[in-house]
């Protein structure tokens, strides 16, 4: 059975993009079933069923509540500095980009655990 993982990446622009995964096959998309026809296309026809998770964009256990109040917050403040052909200070761009990277290690963490549960 092939298991393929959504999930929605925050932009620049505010509107969410997607990333698709199963196994080492990966495609990003600006919906989440655009992502899927691209991971879609570079799949075998003959792996049978397939599973498809969409994670949606909630605190969780791995990314809670703080954190993406945090992320959102700086990322209002990117695009607002963005327009106005500014910068982050140093530090607010310090932090987005650990949080950015947190919710990146939270996403495969998110991923980890439902393939365990998938499996038990």
């Amino acid at each position: 059975m092939t298991r393929i993982t959504i999930l929605p990446v925050p932009t620049t622009s505010g509107k969410p993009s997607y990333f698709a995964v199963a196994g080492d096959k990966q495609s990003f998309g600006n919906s989440a079933g655009e992502a899927l026809d691209a991971l879609t296309e570079q799949l075998a026809e003959e792996q049978g069923s397939t599973l498809v998770i969409v994670q949606h964009w909630q605190p969780d256990a791995f990314f809670g509540m703080v954190e993406r109040q945090q992320l959102e917050d700086l990322m209002s403040r990117w695009r607002l500095a963005r327009d106005q052909n500014q910068s982050l200070s140093a530090a607010e761009q310090r932090a987005l980009e650990a949080l950015i990277e947190a919710e990146l290690h939270a996403s495969a963490a998110r991923t980890e655990a439902m393939l365990y549960e998938l499996t038990q």
